[in-house]
C-alpha cells in the first residue's frame, strides 16, 4: 500500500532490522491504527560506511514488507545510504511529511556510554519538532 494520501497523518518508523527495530514496528503499526495515520518507514546508513548492522538487507527487506502488508495500513519505506546520520534522515523524513509522531527504538545504555559514544535515539528525541514514541526492549 502506498503512502500517498496527504489528509491523513503520518507515522514515521526510525527501522533497525533487529529485534529492537521490530518492537518499534508493532508499535508503529499500533500507533497508526490508533491514530488512523500512514507509516513512513525510513532505514539508512551513511554513504561511508562499508558495513552498517543497522542497514537492512534483502532478507530483512521482505520480512517487513510482509508484515507491513499484512498489517493493513498504508506505508511506505524509504531505504537509502546518506551524507548525514540516521537520526537527521528520520528527523527530515518527518519534517518533510509533517508527522504527527516518530517511533523509535532504544536500547539502555549507561550515563557513561550515551555521554561517550553519542545517541541516534537522544538526537531524535531532542531535535524532532514532532512527538517521540521511544519503545524499550
Amino acid at each position: 500500500m502506498s503512502l500517498q494520501d496527504a489528509t491523513r497523518g503520518t507515522v514515521v518508523l526510525g527501522y533497525v532490522p533487529t529485534g529492537l527495530g521490530d518492537a518499534a514496528l508493532d508499535a508503529a503499526i499500533t500507533e497508526c491504527r490508533r491514530r488512523g495515520a500512514g507509516l513512513l518507514v525510513v532505514n539508512s546508513t551513511r554513504a561511508d560506511r562499508t558495513v552498517d548492522p543497522n542497514y537492512a538487507f534483502a532478507d530483512d527487506l521482505e520480512q517487513l514488507h510482509a508484515t507491513l502488508e499484512a498489517s493493513g495500513i498504508e506505508h511506505e519505506v524509504r531505504q537509502f545510504t546518506s551524507s548525514q546520520l540516521a537520526s537527521d534522515d528520520v528527523i527530515a523524513a518527518a519534517e518533510e511529511t509533517d508527522a504527527e509522531l516518530i517511533v523509535i527504538g532504544v536500547r539502555r545504555r549507561s550515563p557513561v556510554g550515551k555521554m561517550l559514544m553519542g545517541s541516534d535515539s537522544q538526537r531524535i528525541l531532542l531535535q524532532a519538532e514532532c512527538n517521540v514514541l521511544a519503545v524499550k526492549v
